[in-house]
């Protein structure tokens, strides 16, 4: 397959057979194109009881960018990330994605949510289905696809995650890694315009987070608009257009990789990656 990012040419790299140490994986990163509004949050506030989860914030993410979004546990991180497809409601503020607000519920609610892919860390696969049938799903009941063209996109889409071998395999039949590339074929089968991961790699033993990575690696080189929750720096690092660092409910920064990571602006970014990154 060939793939074209921001107009230049990246020829498709050979299926590896067994993952490497995640180092510091090389990705292009090309500037992001020319403005082009895909998720906005516009002054989003969000409590659970007393507690201000999200406080006043204010996001743009542009078609085609990946944006990584890091900071301690307690921060908002996932919860910004859920409310970007409505698993979290918000008390106040705006989220439009393609230029249009987030529907409250109903058939508005469940077509936005086939427009957002959302991979958790939890897989959260349909335990009594094959993998073929957990792709199919989607695409048959929410984009009413026919079940031989929605066969050939899940085996496709399988193939392109590593994983066709298991097509009709049940989920506990495959390991973690294996389930969590199972979800993102799921998520991809929707055909989403920006793709949500909340921590996707925590669930997993370490020696399966590469295999997870490398997928999403090969969906930022083909394009693909991101929000990625998650603790894998160097990740971060090499696949990000933009790290976003939250603390205490509030995006305390946003910087290009290398500026973040080598030269934080913030005494609580300098602190966080103090901890995490020397130790």
């Amino acid at each position: 397959m060939t793939l074209v990012v921001a107009g230049h040419y990246c020829p498709p790299k050979p299926r590896k057979t067994e993952p490497k140490a995640m180092t510091e994986v090389s990705v292009v990163k090309d500037a992001v194109p020319a403005a082009d509004d895909l998720v906005v949050l516009k002054n989003v506030n969000k409590h659970f009881g007393a507690l201000h989860v999200l406080q006043d914030i204010d996001l743009t993410i542009t078609r085609g960018e990946v944006v990584v979004v890091i900071g301690p546990s307690g921060s908002g991180k996932s919860t910004l990330c859920r409310t970007i497809n409505r698993l979290e409601s918000i008390d106040s503020g705006d989220i439009r994605i393609d230029g249009k607000p987030l529907p409250a519920e109903g058939k508005a609610l469940a077509r936005l949510r086939a427009d957002v892919g959302m991979v958790f860390q939890s897989f959260n696969l349909f335990a009594h289905k094959t993998v073929l049938e957990n792709v199919m799903l989607g695409q048959i009941k929410v984009r009413k696809a026919d079940k031989k063209q929605a066969e050939e996109k899940a085996r496709s889409l399988l193939d392109r995650v590593g994983v066709s071998t298991q097509a009709d395999k049940y989920p506990a039949q495959l390991s973690g890694g294996q389930q969590q590339r199972v979800a993102i074929a799921r998520a991809l089968a929707m055909d989403p315009k920006v793709m949500l991961f909340d921590e996707p790699t925590s669930a997993l033993d370490p020696e399966m987070i590469n295999e997870v990575l490398e997928v999403m690696q090969q969906l930022a080189r083909e394009g693909m608009t991101m929000v990625v929750v998650t603790h894998e720096m160097g990740f971060a690092r090499s696949a990000a257009n933009r790290v976003v660092f939250m603390a205490d409910g509030r995006i305390v920064e946003e910087a290009v990789p290398d500026q973040f990571f080598s030269n934080p602006r913030s005494d609580r970014a300098k602190d966080f990656l103090s901890k995490i990154l020397h130790h």
